[in-house]
């Protein structure tokens, strides 16, 4: 990398910033995401190979500036793993997972109650650029840490019913606003359902639209088989036919 943004480089790597790669950084992790989906191993191989270069060519800027390298990043990472790792790098002992993640999230407290000088919320640590999905279940899962949780996914399950008919009542009423903010109750309430269920919503939402995409195409092609103008409108009753018939096939 030292040597594409060097003199007799690569003209677009020597261009790039941090700010500039925000997108490709994004864009990979997704990548290799969908190789995970697809089953496909040596994608998956390929793809991390990209989201790591990503990590090099940020490292690589930063080290230009002056400000770090990516030797400064292992060592960062190695240093936080040590320091929560106390039952195995120290004489702390933890019987199992959730003893472990107990203590991770109370050193993690401390990390950052000595970095900000004061205690921080149980709350931090979730990226508010995350998808909002993952945002949710995340957010649910730490509340749980001290308490503020239902016990089983029965909780969760009421309370989709009792968000539903207060969203009802907003349509019913014409009221925009509250239609947004119950929509919104409605979706961090289904997030929850799904982390008591141990479901991943955002590997069962993308697994949906798989579904959906699958079989969408399977829709166009029986348009287009009987003779339909890609694109046009079609009788809805003949649309849901064909996609009952892909369904069920």
């Amino acid at each position: 990398m030292a040597r594409l943004r060097g003199p007799g480089g690569c003209p677009w790597d020597r261009e790039q910033t941090l700010d500039s790669l925000k997108p490709y950084l994004i864009e990979e992790a997704y990548e290799v995401l969908e190789a995970m989906d697809a089953g496909d191993s040596r994608e998956h191989c390929e793809e991390l190979g990209d989201l790591l270069l990503q990590i090099v060519f940020h490292a690589e800027i930063a080290r230009e500036e002056g400000r770090w390298d990516f030797a400064d990043v292992a060592d960062a990472i190695s240093d936080k793993l040590i320091h929560r790792h106390p039952h195995v790098f120290g004489e702390a002992e933890a019987r199992d997972a959730a003893e472990v993640e107990k203590n991770w999230a109370r050193l993690k407290a401390e990390e950052r109650t000595k970095k900000k000088g004061r205690p921080g919320s149980v709350l931090d640590g979730i990226p508010r650029q995350a998808p909002a999905l993952l945002r949710a279940e995340r957010t649910g899962e730490k509340a749980s840490r001290i308490g503020f949780d239902w016990p089983d996914a029965e909780g969760p399950r009421a309370k989709i019913d009792e968000e539903l008919a207060e969203l009802d009542r907003a349509i019913a009423e014409g009221d925009r606003e509250a239609v947004f903010r119950e929509l919104g109750d409605v979706l961090f309430s289904v997030a929850n359902l799904a982390r008591h269920l141990r479901v991943p919503p955002e590997d069962a939402l993308r697994a949906a639209l798989r579904r959906f995409e699958e079989r969408f195409h399977k829709l166009e092609e029986k348009l287009r088989q009987e003779g339909h103008p890609p694109g046009a409108p079609a009788e809805i009753e003949r649309l849901e036919a064909i996609w009952q018939e892909v369904k069920s096939g």
